[in-house]
C-alpha cells in the first residue's frame, strides 16, 4: 500500500500519522511466532516544505501482528514553525504504540516548560505526562504491552531527540555519522542499577526476565513501586535527550525500529540512505529499499531480519530544493 502527501507551506497544519494495519493470514500460515511467509505490502507516505522533505515506510514483515506506529509532523498545530517526528516499536501488543503515536506531540506541547523553551524538561516531562494518562485510561491501564518512542523536534536551529528504547536516530552531516540516541538495555550498568533499586532484577539481559528493554512507555507491571519516582521505577518511561545544533551540512536524519539497526549499523544505514539521496532518489523509495535490504529470506529459526520494520527519513533542504541535497550527497564524505 503506498499513499503520498504533499505539503509546501511550513506554516500549513501538515499531519502524517501513519499506523500499519495487521494482514489478514489464515492459520495455516502462522508458524511459531512468526508468519510461513513475510507480509511484505508496504505503507508509504512523503511531505515536504521549504526545510524538509520527508519519507517514511513501515512494513510487517515476518511477524504474525504489526506493532509499530509513526508520525510526522511538519508544522505542529500549536507550533507552526516546528516539526515533530516519531517512530513507536511496540511489544506485546500494537494498542501502546498507537496511543503514543496519536498523542504523544500534545503532551510535549501542551508542556509549561515548552513554552517556556526549555525543550529538554518538556520532551522528558511530556513522555512521563503521557505514560501516566495511558495508566489512567480506562482502555490501557489493564494492558501488558508497551512500546519504544523515539521522537525529535526541530526549534530554533536546535535539534532534540528523545528516547527510551532501542529504537534509534542517526544524522548525516557531511556524509558522516552522528548518533542521535542510545539504546536503553538492562544490560548496561546504570539502567540495571536503577532496576535492581527499584526491586527489580536482570537476567539473561531482560527486565525480570521477560522486558529486553530497560525504559519504554506503557509496561504498566514494571511501574508498581509507590515508594519510588517514575523516573525511578524497574522500567521507566523517562527519556534521554540528545541536543544538535543544526548547521547547514547537515544532510538526513534517520530514524527506524530495531528492525533495521539489528540487521544494519549505523554506518550501513547511512551510507546506504546517502548512496541513494545523492541519485535523486525519493527518500520514501530509500525507505522501502532499506526495510527489503534488511528482510530475511526465512525465518524458519527467527533472528534477524524477522521483525516489524519502520523507517522515517528527514532531508534537510535548508530552503534549498533537493537537488542541492542530491548534489551534496553525491559528493564524497567530508573526512572526519
Amino acid at each position: 500500500m503506498k499513499t503520498n502527501s504533499t505539503a509546501h507551506d511550513v506554516n500549513a497544519l501538515s499531519r502524517f500519522v501513519v499506523y500499519s494495519p495487521t494482514a489478514v493470514v489464515s492459520p495455516d500460515t502462522i508458524m511459531g511466532q512468526t508468519l510461513s511467509e513475510p507480509v511484505t505490502a508496504k505503507e508509504t507516505s512523503c511531505c515536504e516544505n521549504t526545510l524538509y522533505k520527508v519519507g517514511s515506510s513501515c512494513m510487517q514483515g515476518w511477524r504474525i501482528n504489526m506493532e509499530d506506529a509513526h508520525t510526522h509532523i511538519l508544522s505542529l498545530p500549536d507550533d507552526p514553525s516546528t516539526p515533530f517526528f516519531g517512530v513507536y516499536d511496540g511489544h506485546g501488543g500494537a494498542k501502546i504504540a498507537q496511543y503514543a503515536g496519536r498523542h504523544l506531540h500534545k503532551y510535549i506541547v501542551n508542556r509549561p516548560e515548552y513554552h517556556e523553551e526549555d525543550n529538554v524538561q518538556a520532551l522528558q516531562q511530556g513522555f512521563l505526562a503521557l505514560d501516566a494518562a495511558m495508566q489512567e485510561e480506562e482502555t490501557l491501564k489493564d494492558e501488558l504491552a508497551g512500546t519504544t518512542a523515539i521522537s525529535i523536534i526541530i526549534r530554533d536551529e536546535k535539534l532534540y531527540c528523545a528516547n527510551v528504547g532501542d529504537s534509534r536516530a542517526i544524522a548525516s552531516i557531511a556524509g558522516q555519522v552522528n548518533p542521535l540516541s542510545y539504546d536503553h538495555k538492562p544490560s548496561n550498568e546504570d539502567e540495571a542499577k536503577r532496576i535492581n533499586a527499584a526491586g527489580g532484577w536482570v537476567e539473561l539481559n531482560r527486565v525480570n526476565g521477560n522486558l529486553a528493554l530497560s525504559r519504554a512507555l506503557g509496561d504498566f507491571v514494571f511501574k508498581k513501586n509507590e515508594k519510588k519516582r517514575p523516573e525511578e521505577q524497574i522500567v521507566t518511561a523517562f527519556p534521554d535527550v540528545q541536543v544538535k545544533e543544526v548547521t547547514p551540512d547537515w544532510e538526513f536524519v534517520v530514524m527506524a525500529c530495531d528492525g533495521i539497526w539489528d540487521v544494519m549499523t549505523n554506518e550501513e544505514v547511512s551510507d546506504f540512505v546517502r548512496l541513494r539521496v545523492g541519485t535523486g532518489m525519493e527518500p520514501e523509495s530509500i525507505c522501502e529499499d532499506l526495510m527489503t535490504r534488511c528482510l530475511a529470506p526465512d525465518c524458519q529459526m527467527g533472528g534477524l531480519g524477522c521483525d516489524n520494520m519502520t523507517v522515517v527519513i528527514i532531508c534537510f533542504l535548508h530552503n534549498k530544493p533537493y537537488s542541492d541535497l542530491v548534489a551534496r550527497c553525491a559528493e564524497p564524505a567530508r573526512a572526519p
